[in-house]
């Protein structure tokens, strides 16, 4: 087994009296991708926070290894509407780092035609996927993106997602996600973990979603979209006549990656 690139051990973090994060271990090791889903004030993005170093643990402790860069992308950020802001000057502050490093990193993230757009003037996936780009200036080993689909529709969140598997594999590094969108992300996932103040559940994404304790907090919803993802990417493909499932009626396309905010 490789070392982990960042391990959390019994990690509680309070706020006054209350307990936000309860004695939870986790271990994140080079080029998987683990989504943490949980309700609303599950402490998902408090978890993502201490990873980065931006909380302090109230006890516990969060080791990682020696020169390890991270990459972060944010649920949101506020530009200010007033302000003449290009994406490739986005991308320079607060260091300019050069025509062709920015076509670099923008090409990772699928937003190569944005260079010259307003921030302003983007679109909520094309946002992000400019997000995502600053994340990757300092070719991170580590990627955290926080709820960074929210307010995206399910094709943009989806194609989104595509996106995140691509960066993966042509840089390799490890991705933690947090998420709500169930639907395409548990799909996405190598490893999901389910938290709720303390880790409830976490396996391979078939695992978690048949744990009774992830069924308490979403139902059985997400169970059938994980079956349509596996029947989608399982089957072989002829390349003249596309995939060998010949004319099912019942077979769905996931959504293009091209389509919504994609379209960039």
């Amino acid at each position: 087994m490789t070392t982990p690139l960042i391990t959390a051990r019994d990690l509680t973090i309070r706020r006054g009296d209350h307990v936000i994060l309860d004695h939870v271990n986790v271990e994140i090791r080079a080029g998987e991708i683990v989504t943490v889903v949980g309700p609303n004030g599950s402490g998902k993005s408090t978890f993502l926070r201490a990873l980065i170093g931006a909380i302090r643990p109230s006890s516990g402790s969060i080791e990682r290894a020696p020169g390890l860069r991270i990459g972060y992308v944010p649920q949101k950020l506020a530009i200010d509407h007033s302000l003449p802001l290009t994406v490739r000057r986005f991308l320079e502050l607060p260091h300019r780092i050069g025509r062709t490093r920015a076509n670099q990193v923008l090409a990772q993230a699928g937003a190569e035609a944005l260079a010259d757009r307003q921030m302003v003037d983007l679109s909520g996936g094309q946002f992000q996927r400019v997000l995502l780009a600053r994340a990757l200036l300092e070719q991170p080993r580590l990627l955290l993106l926080d709820e960074a689909t929210q307010g995206l529709d399910q094709p943009g969140a989806a194609a989104f997602y595509r996106r995140i598997e691509e960066v993966r594999r042509e840089i390799g590094c490890a991705i933690v996600m947090v998420s709500h969108d169930l639907h395409v992300v548990m799909a996405a996932s190598d490893r999901v973990i389910c938290l709720n103040g303390h880790i409830c559940c976490e396996g391979t994404p078939a695992i978690v979603a048949d744990a009774p304790e992830y069924r308490a907090l979403f139902g059985t919803g997400t169970k059938g979209a994980l079956a349509l993802y596996r029947h989608e990417h399982t089957h072989d493909h002829d390349h003249d006549h596309g995939p060998e499932h010949g004319s099912d009626p019942h077979h769905h396309h996931s959504p293009d990656p091209a389509s919504e905010d994609a379209q960039i």
